[in-house]
């Protein structure tokens, strides 16, 4: 046990015995929800407490009887991977009015429900607020009505409520991610993707219409995704005049060898005057100005359906858990709260500020302060916005800066690019917003082939605006990449440099582009070609470099695991009695069967971080025994491939087949490289696109730092960098400083933050395990001031 162990606060004092927790779905439904329910039952009856369903949302509520129903561990089984909500919504009116929530108030205290946790939108919310605030003027109605004594009220006076943010439009303010949005961007990338292919066929522009009536989320990050040509949202409508400014821009993107355009219309997109534009005003607009083959696709709800993507059952799952230990915790002094996430931090905020500042965003569209709304839809929202807005302007040639101009310093200068590692889905994104946000800035883009082997053989070029086009949505390296480190090959890689006039570096790979620029830094006294400004930016499906809680491709990986282990369990339930062993990739690092259990629902999870014996072997066999006299009569059991030298998959899948005889049987599954493979995931695309142009911006700025007397020279620690996603923030840490992180045998870093959401999976599983809540979410407010720039 670690010395820390007295200063952390443990759930096991955290007691829901004697509490009821009431848990519904309510206002329109959106995937994962599912997941938040299961998480919500299973985390309340694990502590001890009843867990009722309310089926129907607040209209079961009111309506009581068979809607009011106590669940079981076994009776959420299942539901992970289903979209939609399981347990009903409805949109009911009659809880809106007082008599409606005096019944609705009765039902919960006939089955001594003081606990609720609502899954919805802003106004399912509001009226669980408005509901908790009356609460004891209800209980006082029902006594002098005599349908409670006062006993009753007495037991129940307290109503505590928390809210979980269900809505695929994210438009809820203080949550970076609402439960169901990640997923419709997954169905509306699927849709983009298949439409491009027969636009290019027929050289068509296609006017796609997403959901958001009014919210411009989903538009926005779908366009960054998709790299569309142009898109419209309520928060910031289009300049006067941008009719034209569109057109010209189809055209030049046209001109430029592009065979078709696509452009995103959020369904409440507005102009400056407030009046509607709607996808068929933008196809006549096209048709008439251009004369361009124009087609329009409303993709309607299909945005809602479908099973939830890996990142929304992971989220789901954490926030039902921080739910219940929410309720556990409130008294009567606490605020009605929703949990959320900020960065990769659970967080919990005061229900009603966020209501409030998400009316002030609408307030503000109405009164036409359209900075100030896309200022309160928060930070994620605003890096959108201002990414795409970089990525989408190509200066005219004519605009770019003249050899001849005189600058305070050279502002035309030379930057490479490469990959580096094991291919990542996503590595084309943040290649094509280097590429165009470096030109924006007026530096020449050069791309390097094949990682540093293609350095010192020379294989670089220029890469063009154009060149990069349609990147954003291509699986693997276009570039090519090697796991070669420069090491060995450092005279030839800094000749190369001095050919090309190389002037920074922009790294973007795994394990070994982590390596290189620390190769690359230290050879710096040697060679003076190596003192520019070089970067890495993290991307590996085993998302175990230091320094990053994320790395661009382990999303996409996630839900290739995710699925497959769909298709497994359903393989499973229909045979009944049966345990799949799966391995997955990952190196030595335990992310993708860690996260991929959560996101599953797996038994068990095999990883090199958390030494495991014969015995842990034998209680999970047990564990898997007691579960076949269930209802649920398969298994899930996940391994990192090098989890453990000896217990090798084939080893642990002969173990559990001996064990199991006559209970269950076994089959074994290697994923492998489709691990890597396949379409960019929205997360990778969009991390990809926003973490690259983060980088190119820094290397603008170092860049105009180091430029003395006509040259660039730079051997400071901190002009060899890498970007990583750090809790809350994007953060520039020095390679050097990132040394003591990291176990180079093993290559991972020493302290990883996902370990912490290992005693969630065994919880979900129905282990006993001790559970650190010292790091849950705290009570926080919502902040309304500009967040410093963290540099």
């Amino acid at each position: 046990m670690t010395k820390r162990q007295d200063t952390k606060k443990f759930f096991e004092n955290l007691s829901g015995a004697g509490k009821s927790i009431g848990v519904l779905t309510s206002g329109g439904d959106a995937q994962g929800m599912n997941a938040a329910v299961r998480a919500v039952v299973r985390m309340g009856i694990y502590v001890g407490a009843k867990v009722y369903f309310v089926h129907e949302g607040y209209q079961g509520m009111v309506d009581g009887g068979d809607n009011i129903e106590e669940a079981s561990w076994e009776s959420v089984s299942s539901m992970l991977q289903v979209g939609g909500t399981v347990i009903g919504s409805a949109r009911c009116k009659e809880f809106r009015s007082h008599e409606g929530r005096l019944k609705a108030a009765h039902h919960l205290v006939q089955r001594d429900i003081t606990n609720l946790c609502v899954i919805g939108g802003d106004g399912s919310l509001t009226g669980a607020n408005l509901f908790r605030e009356e609460w004891s003027g209800l209980l006082e109605e029902l006594v002098q009505q005599g349908l409670i004594d006062e006993q009753a009220a007495q037991n129940n006076s307290e109503l505590h409520i928390v809210g979980m943010v269900g809505s695929i439009d994210n438009d809820f303010c203080g949550t970076d991610m609402t439960i169901g949005t990640d997923s419709a961007l997954h169905r509306i990338i699927e849709v983009v993707d298949a439409i491009m292919t027969t636009a290019q066929s027929h050289q068509r522009t296609f006017v796609l219409e997403v959901m958001g009536r009014h919210c411009g989320y989903l538009a926005l990050v779908s366009a960054l995704a998709c790299g569309a040509d142009w898109v419209l949202i309520p928060e910031m409508p289009p300049e006067d005049g941008w009719e034209e400014q569109m057109c010209q821009k189809l055209s030049e993107s046209r001109s430029r060898g592009s065979r078709l355009n696509i452009i995103i219309v959020a369904e409440g997109a507005i102009d400056r005057q407030g009046k509607a534009i709607t996808v068929n005003n933008v196809k006549d607009l096209v048709v008439s100005c251009l004369g361009f083959d124009t087609r329009v696709t409303i993709l309607g709800h299909v945005q809602r359906g479908g099973t939830p993507s890996a990142f929304d059952r992971i989220l789901a799952s954490r926030m039902g858990v921080e739910a219940v230990l929410a309720l556990l915790e409130a008294s009567a002094s606490t605020p009605a709260c929703v949990v959320s996430l900020c960065g990769n931090q659970a967080v919990r905020l005061p229900l009603m500020e966020c209501v409030q500042m998400t009316q002030d965003v609408q307030k503000a569209m109405d009164e036409k302060n359209f900075e100030e709304a896309v200022r309160l839809r928060g930070r994620s929202f605003e890096n959108n916005l201002n990414t795409y807005k970089l990525l989408s302007y190509r200066k005219a040639d004519s605009e770019l800066p003249n050899e001849e101009d005189e600058l305070p310093y050279n502002s035309s200068f030379n930057v490479a690019v490469l990959n580096v590692g094991a291919p990542a889905a996503g590595m084309n994104a943040a290649v094509r917003s280097a590429v165009r946000v470096g030109i924006t800035e007026g530096h020449k883009m050069f791309a390097v082939n094949d990682g540093f082997e293609g350095f010192y053989k020379g294989q670089i070029k220029e890469i063009k605006w154009g060149d990069v086009g349609g990147w954003t949505g291509q699986g693997g390296s276009i570039l090519g990449t090697k796991r070669t480190l420069p090491a060995k090959h450092l005279d030839k890689i800094a000749e190369q440099i001095r050919i090309h006039n190389i002037n920074a570096l922009l790294v973007i790979g795994g394990f070994e582009a982590f390596l290189g620029v620390m190769e690359l830094s230290a050879a710096r006294e040697k060679y003076n070609e190596f003192c520019v400004p070089m970067v890495m930016v993290p991307a590996t499906v085993s998302n175990n470099i230091p320094g990053s809680d994320l790395s661009i491709g382990a999303d996409t990986a996630l839900n290739a695991i995710t699925d497959t282990c769909d298709r497994i369990k359903q393989s499973a339930s229909g045979t009944k009695r049966r345990v799949f062993i799966i391995e997955t990739m990952g190196g030595y690092c335990g992310y993708l069967a860690s996260v991929g259990g959560l996101a599953a629902g797996a038994d068990a999870v095999y990883i090199y971080e958390e030494p495991f014996d014969i015995r842990d072997l034998q209680s999970n066999v047990e564990h898997l025994t007691e579960k076949m006299k269930t209802g649920i009569q398969r298994g899930l059991v996940l391994r990192n491939e090098n989890s453990n030298e000896n217990f090798t998959t084939d080893f642990i899948y002969q173990l559990y087949s001996e064990e199991g005889k006559g209970v269950f049987d076994c089959r074994k599954n290697v994923l492998g490289h489709m691990q890597q493979g396949g379409a960019p995931s929205p997360f990778d695309r969009n991390f990809g696109t926003k973490i690259a142009a983060k980088a190119i911006q820094w290397i603008s700025r170092k860049l105009k730092e180091s430029y003395k007397e006509g040259k660039v020279f730079a051997n400071t620690e901190d002009t060899a960098c890498l970007l990583g996603m750090r809790r809350r923030a994007m953060v520039f840490q020095p390679v050097v400083q990132l040394k003591d992180q990291t176990d180079f045998v093993h290559r991972i870093p020493k302290e990883q933050w996902w370990l912490k959401l290992r005693p969630l999976m065994k919880i979900l599983a129905k282990y006993k395990t001790s559970y650190d809540v010292s790091d849950s979410g705290q009570l926080e407010h919502v902040t309304r001031v500009r967040p410093k720039k963290v540099d």
